[in-house]
């Protein structure tokens, strides 16, 4: 009997995935999701390692501190590496919101005997600008990947000057196709069980959020450019469904977040072993956007989903020394606690190891 049309599909999304990995010299389809907050430089240099594409989180890093991490994993060998940046719009202060967000938190502070006259305040994490450009100018990275759509027109040029391949993150079918008619290289399609921040920028209706194995296929589907799979995908049989329904490679965050090379505090780490983590939740407590993570009590008391905080990436100002406060007294109740709603696979082995387990079903 020939092959059915989904058969011939299948057949050619597996070339297409040995395709992608050679184009890149990799030996696995897989990426390392770049950690924001939760590695340095020692995951990327580990998923290296096994064969798979090493990411760094430009947007957790400033300039120097990227150059500086670039420069060690080059050191070690000169592979593929993505650098990976937020395309936000930084939001105008508004002080009646920022104050009545920490009106909200203000209960919390006198439990830890914060000041909340000496909490900070600022527009946070900046997005993609002419500094991180001018590091990738000099750093010259194989990919920069982008989170919440793509910077200026005139800055994504500037990248592509470098040689290097422009990704960015899709969470429904119309921003893949929003991505792709402005020249990405490639789709990361972020299913909705994906842990950390969702990358989605066109429209904020949780309805139209699709699971990784129904948005993947749609996806791979509407566009031309290579699709990297995220979000839920935790064992090597997970991984081998992705490529088939459509992925060229699979990209792989939460998985790793128990191994010696991630940065993840012991409160995080003992949240991940834990039932705990078979329950998570999206939340904007934590920086104004929203980002899944294991739930905790700032989530069970003011959320998960508010109207308080203030915009991203603002509303994380505010909560910083909640955090740091309550991690030195080893509790994870102000921290986000970010996961995938799938964290069977992960275990406190060598980034290395994790990763070759995972694609041993290629």
């Amino acid at each position: 009997m020939p092959p059915t049309s989904c058969q011939d599909a299948t057949m050619s999304r597996i070339v297409t995935s040995r395709e992608f990995a050679a184009r890149l010299q990799l030996a696995l389809p897989l990426v390392q999701a770049p950690l924001a907050g939760f590695q340095g430089g020692a995951l990327a240099a580990a998923a290296a390692a096994a064969g798979a594409l090493g990411s760094l989180p430009g947007a957790a890093l400033s300039p120097q501190a990227l150059r500086e991490e670039v420069t060690r994993l080059r050191a070690a060998g000169d592979r593929a590496l993505n650098v990976n940046f937020f395309a936000h719009h930084v939001p105008e202060p508004d002080a009646a919101r920022e104050a009545a967000w920490r009106e909200a938190l203000a209960p919390y502070y006198a439990e830890f005997g914060i000041d909340p006259a000496a909490v900070p305040d600022g527009p946070g994490r900046l997005p993609f600008g002419e500094e991180a450009l001018a590091a990738v100018e000099t750093l010259r990275p194989a990919i920069v990947s982008f989170h919440f759509g793509l910077p200026a027109p005139e800055l994504v040029e500037r990248v592509r000057a470098t040689g290097a391949q422009v990704w960015s993150t899709a969470t429904t079918v119309p921003e893949a196709r929003w991505l792709e008619a402005r020249g990405v290289d490639a789709v990361i399609a972020q299913g909705l069980e994906a842990g950390g921040h969702r990358g989605q920028f066109l429209g904020d209706d949780p309805s139209r959020q699709l699971g990784t194995m129904a948005l993947l296929p749609q996806v791979a589907a509407a566009v031309e450019v290579p699709v990297i799979a995220a979000g839920g995908i935790a064992d090597a049989a997970g991984v081998a469904a992705a490529l088939r329904l459509g992925a060229a490679a699979v990209q792989l965050g939460t998985v790793l977040l128990l191994c010696p090379e991630a940065t993840t505090s012991a409160p995080h780490r003992a949240a991940l072993q834990s039932e705990a983590a078979q329950h998570t939740a999206l939340t904007n407590l934590f920086s104004g956007r929203p980002a899944r993570g294991i739930v905790n009590r700032l989530m069970r008391e003011l959320g998960p989903m508010s109207a308080l905080p203030s915009p991203f990436p603002r509303a994380a100002n505010a909560i910083a020394p909640l955090r740091a406060a309550a991690e030195k007294a080893g509790s994870g109740d102000f921290s986000p606690l970010w996961a995938g709603q799938n964290v069977t696979g992960c275990r406190p082995v060598p980034a290395k190891q994790l990763l070759e387990e995972l694609a041993a079903a290629l």
